[in-house]
């Protein structure tokens, strides 16, 4: 890298806009969306997808809802035609969906693009020349005049073949491409020019794309952009201002929400922002910024899995983990604090939606409801060597119904989590059960219950064991209001410290006649210390006895 980098880049000049009012504005509606998945995004894949695949991704992009979705360059290739053509002889367009098609400002490409659309019902020609000074220097070595007269030729040669298409509702889209490093002065230029021939009116306006082709300065420069254009257009009612925004500079949701601020009424961008370079905007992300905001956006995204298995298996790319709302751990914590502060969350918010409808979501560290997305809560908790207690409590509790006591938890927290660092990787549920079953529940040494009964006198108890200590058989006897009193007491007065019970609890595990119950009990020796036991089994006096063996077990 050089220093200072200023002898080789400079930054973007900034626009003259001294009363710019998108700062103050709110957005609270959804833009137009436009889907380019199968155009822009479908350009930038090693391996392009082929009919039958396109003809997949269409389909799901459908079903999410979107109304105008650009299917291809049908001038490009065989592949790109053809799939026009099926789309439309196979009628697989929705009577309320309109196909999108790009062409570049050339006669010949003007006239098979036309060709791809014989028969269609509604559909968006799509014409763009770039226009930015390297653009107009390196590319095509044309003055700014000869810039705009190939616009203008191209939407002449569009609208001289529309008999060609005479019962087909058909609308254009210009874009003068490279409009953010293009000056706004020759872009409004441009675009008025191509208005001009084009003749749109209020009640059916032409589409004005103003891409952030490559994104060359910070995202408020293109929101000034965007509304230094609205402000300066001729014609401006006749005219619906859409964006397209790539991310260079990681920014491309920021400028495109900016641009929305400005006035952009449309938006493209691609599923999981595949596309060129670093990619398009992703609309996902887009959309689902307004829903946590209770906006509405006029998407189904609510089967998140089900459409990033279409998406992968279509284009061979994969949804990054940490992928705004659908990546595999967007909805993980693998801190101990964050997993705490979401069980705790999760279960305020199940407690106040089902007291009362209208409850505001607001769980620390979700954003959004997973649920809303086709997301399991279990997906939310997840245990490595960085978790903490709350982790490991939600997985047993959720995965085995294992609910652990609080103090308890305080207790195992620190065992599991030594435990996971010494594997050095993420556990499963199943494992950390095994962990809690080894240090709680399977301890039999160095006492072992071999036999338990009791026998009710009035309103005490006698019970009668038999243990194994240090493997030597022990036959115990014992008194007290209740059978896990009468078994202390048979304990301390033949085998065992003196300690008593400072905390029991108990609940089944699972329904039926056969289920099991689970019982934890925390003792308190002579000296101060406590411990926690568990026991389990079908008989709840049982697990108790259990409980306190173990407890036992452990305070050795």
């Amino acid at each position: 890298m050089l220093k200072p980098a200023a002898t080789k880049y400079r930054p973007f000049p900034p626009i003259d806009l001294p009363n710019r009012q998108w700062p103050t504005r709110v957005l609270t509606a959804p833009p137009i969306w436009c889907s380019v998945d199968l155009r822009d995004g479908n350009q930038a894949l090693a391996v392009p997808m082929n009919v039958s695949q396109k003809l997949e991704m269409f389909d799901a992009l459908v079903r999410c809802g979107f109304k105008e979705i650009e299917v291809g360059f049908p001038a490009a290739s065989n592949t790109e035609f053809k799939f026009i053509r099926r789309l439309i002889e196979d009628k697989r367009i929705p009577d309320d969906v309109t196909i999108q098609v790009l062409v570049q400002a050339r006669e010949d490409l003007i006239h098979k693009t036309v060709e791809s659309l014989v028969g269609v019902k509604r559909a968006i020609i799509h014409l763009y020349n770039s226009t930015s000074p390297a653009q107009r220097r390196v590319v095509f070595g044309l003055s700014k005049q000869e810039i705009v007269a190939m616009a203008v030729r191209g939407t002449c040669w569009i609208k001289d073949r529309l008999p060609l298409l005479a019962g087909s509702d058909i609308r254009l889209e210009y874009s003068p491409e490279s409009f953010s490093a293009t000056e706004v002065e020759f872009s409004c230029e441009i675009s008025a020019a191509v208005m001009e021939v084009w003749g749109p009116t209020v009640e059916r306006p032409i589409i004005l794309n103003l891409p952030d082709t490559v994104e060359v300065a910070m995202p408020n420069v293109y929101a000034d952009q965007i509304e230094w254009m609205i402000g300066h257009l001729p014609n401006r009612d006749c005219a619906i201002i859409s964006v397209h925004t790539h991310n260079d500079r990681g920014t491309g949701v920021a400028a495109t929400e900016l641009a929305m601020l400005a006035g952009a009424q449309r938006v493209e961008g691609t599923l999981f922002g595949n596309g060129e370079r670093t990619g398009n905007l992703d609309l996902i992300t887009v959309a689902l910024n307004l829903y946590m905001h209770g906006i509405d956006p006029g998407l189904d995204l609510s089967d998140m899995n089900a459409l990033k298995d279409v998406y992968q298996r279509c284009t061979g790319m994969t949804v990054p983990p940490r992928q705004p709302y659908a990546g595999e751990f967007v909805f993980t914590a693998f801190s101990g604090s964050h997993q705490d502060a979401i069980k705790k969350g999760l279960a305020e918010w199940e407690k106040n939606a089902s007291a009362e409808s209208g409850a505001a979501w607001d769980v620390p560290y979700l954003a959004i409801d997973p649920a809303d997305l086709g997301r399991q809560y279990r997906e939310v908790i997840r245990v490595n060597s960085q978790s903490g207690k709350g982790g490991v409590a939600y997985l047993l509790e959720q995965e085995f119904g294992i609910e652990l006591p609080k103090e308890m938890q305080r207790e195992f927290g620190p065992i599991a989590n030594d435990a996971v660092d010494d594997l050095g990787r993420e556990v499963t549920a199943e494992e950390l059960r095994g962990m809690f079953w080894r240090e709680y529940v399977e301890r039999t040494t160095p006492w072992k219950l071999e036999e338990f009964q009791i026998d009710r006198k009035g309103h005490g108890v006698r019970c009668t064991a038999r243990i194994l200590a240090d493997g030597v058989a022990r036959d115990i006897i014992g008194e007290g209001n209740g059978p896990i009193a009468a078994f202390v007491h048979a304990m301390v007065e033949t085998v065992a410290p003196r300690f008593e019970v400072a905390d029991y609890r108990e609940h089944a595990l699972g329904s039926g006649e056969g289920a099991s119950a689970i019982a934890y009990i925390q003792i308190r020796l002579a000296d101060g210390r406590t411990r926690w036991g568990a026991g389990v089994d079908t008989n709840i006096e049982w697990a108790s006895i259990l409980a306190v063996i173990s407890a036992l077990n452990r305070s050795t």
